[in-house]
């Protein structure tokens, strides 16, 4: 577990969607924050409302239905991603300048998080050499992608972050070729057969995240970003 000093980190959940040029303002402004020392670090719990992110490695041609749901060009790293109601975003403001300062750790450390939360629901959530996310072996040899994660750093101060599915429209992931991995498919906590809610996942998350990265302190419920 990393503690910093006897801080915890703020978290923060959305209850209405919250659209993607807000989220990224507001991201903005608490890692300017974290920098100057006026703010905590934040993990922000949210949905967005359907649309795609193009991020900084993103090829045009992976955009398949340009006019189906907005497009956002994102600074995180990445290709193309879906986002939309049923699936969880969780953006992460971390002052990695009091972490260590090695973004390949913190990536790791992601990935160690979303497979200890799939985990609590007894999914095996899996790394792969040469592909950004987390996966999930279906039979036959198949595998789904069942999370993704992007993240941008300013000043060793961490935002975007990770998704993870839990009811999203699979059909959605269509219009894109989801982080440039044509050959592989999209699931989700309940395509896999868990009847698991948004507010069960959350719970998971702040467990695991404690695990990993270090305590939580959780802030009340909001309606609005801020």
């Amino acid at each position: 577990m990393t503690m910093i000093g006897n801080e915890a980190v703020e978290w923060r959940i959305a209850e209405a969607p919250v659209g993607y040029d807000a989220a990224v303002a507001a991201m903005e402004a608490r890692v300017a924050a974290i920098r100057a020392g006026t703010a905590g670090e934040l993990v922000w719990l949210l949905e967005h409302p359907p649309l795609y992110t193009a991020g900084t490695s993103a090829d045009p041609a992976d955009l398949l239905q340009p006019d189906r749901f907005p497009v956002h060009r994102s600074g995180r790293g990445g290709q193309y991603t879906y986002h939309g109601p049923g699936q969880r975003v969780a953006y992460v403001m971390l002052d990695l300048d009091r972490r260590g300062r090695d973004i390949r750790r913190f990536v790791h450390d992601l990935e160690n998080w979303v497979i200890a939360t799939l985990a609590t629901f007894n999914v095996v959530g899996e790394r792969r050499e040469g592909r950004v996310g987390v996966w999930v072996a279906r039979d036959g040899g198949r595998e789904d992608k069942i999370a993704a994660i992007g993240i941008r750093v300013r000043r060793w101060v961490s935002f975007h972050g990770i998704s993870i599915n839990v009811e999203p429209e699979l059909d959605h992931f269509s219009g894109i070729v989801p982080c440039g991995i044509a050959r592989h498919g999209v699931t989700s906590l309940v395509d896999l057969g868990i009847p698991a809610v948004m507010g069960d996942l959350d719970v998971a998350l702040q467990a695991s995240f404690e695990e990993i990265f270090g305590s939580v302190r959780r802030a009340d419920l909001e309606t609005a970003v801020r």
